[in-house]
């Protein structure tokens, strides 16, 4: 479980804390070509969302924007690097929401909407529908001028040969059940997520997701669900949660933390980590990322290692990969 994270004790100005999923990494399992190119595409999605957030943009900007980074990196389970579902295709999610609004909107299994956080938004804005799912929401992408790929951008060859692995672990099992100790296993590079507070003191959160490989077309975790994977709310906190997605779902997780800071005035960090300790003893594994209306910012996990990256009002600007002794989430 995560050890320390930076008190910001309300420190005014923008905060943005990113996530790259939580999962069974280490230096052994992934190539290190591949953990410099986390390392530099967790930075390079902080740069975008802080510069949003230092020229006087809102939250929800900065989260989309940073998520937006992520999702067109090949090395992290979202958009252009999802895992690949049983059948070998892609199906993506995502979810935002405003927490000075408490707007939102979500997009789950996506085929061709290159950026599904985009999506997300663009049905916040419309404030009509909230969760849309299938071809369907890929159609009102369509309508909307979001940037359309074809199915084969989205599937890489570390993808292809993750599935092939896992099928080789279990012959004959086309799509397997989603269990903790299997998702752990072979998500290298799960879900992404961004919290924000803006220079008014605003809060948002995104999430997004590719969902976890040889899992059934049909399968729908806790990224594009408000209250499970993401949740924002000015008087508490933004959330944006990542792992074994049924156990987040059953627990509420992204809302359970926002309760303990506002209804039992518990610190965020205690908060999240009590929240976390909930998805444990229903069987999961997983973490986040948050931020408090104070600025003060949480990234626990229960993993071997979650990617993550911060930037305080100070200018403190952190990014881990494998690393576990420092800073949000240090074990």
């Amino acid at each position: 479980m995560s050890g320390g994270a930076p008190s910001l004790g309300g420190a005014r100005g923008p905060v943005l804390a990113l996530h790259g999923g939580a999962g069974a990494f280490s230096a052994e399992r992934i190539p290190p070509a591949r953990i410099a190119e986390m390392r530099r595409d967790l930075g390079l999605a902080l740069d975008a969302g802080v510069a949003v957030l230092e020229r006087g943009g809102s939250a929800l900007d900065a989260v989309v924007a940073a998520v937006t980074v992520l999702e067109d990196s090949p090395v992290f389970n979202a958009a252009r690097g999802s895992v690949l579902r049983s059948d070998g295709s892609v199906r993506m999610d995502a979810s935002v929401m405003c927490g000075r609004t408490q707007r939102a909107g979500a997009a789950s299994l996506l085929r061709s909407t290159r950026n599904p956080v985009q999506l997300a938004r663009a049905l916040l804005e419309r404030e009509q529908e909230v969760l849309l799912a299938g071809s369907g929401a890929d159609a009102l992408a369509v309508e909307l001028g979001l940037a359309q790929c074809p199915p084969e951008y989205f599937v890489t060859d570390y993808r292809r040969a993750q599935l092939e692995r896992l099928r080789a672990r279990v012959p004959g099992e086309a799509e397997r059940a989603v269990t903790p100790e299997g998702a752990s296993e072979e998500e290298e590079g799960q879900t992404v997520g961004a919290v924000a507070r803006d220079q008014a003191g605003h809060l948002a959160a995104a999430t997004s997701t590719g969902g976890t490989t040889s899992a059934r077309t049909s399968r729908i975790g806790d990224s594009p669900i408000l209250g499970a994977g993401t949740w924002a709310q000015d008087e508490s906190c933004a959330v944006s949660a990542t792992g074994a997605g049924e156990f987040f779902l059953r627990a509420a997780f992204a809302h359970e933390v926002h309760a303990r800071v506002a209804l039992q005035g518990l610190p965020l960090d205690v908060a999240a980590r009590q929240a976390l300790q909930h998805v444990v003893r229903l069987g999961g594994h997983g973490g986040c990322v948050a931020v408090d209306s104070q600025g003060n910012v949480s990234a626990p996990f229960t993993t071997l290692a979650m990617p993550r990256a911060y930037q305080t009002p100070a200018g403190d600007r952190r990014i881990w990969i494998l690393e576990r002794g420092a800073g949000p989430g240090s074990g």
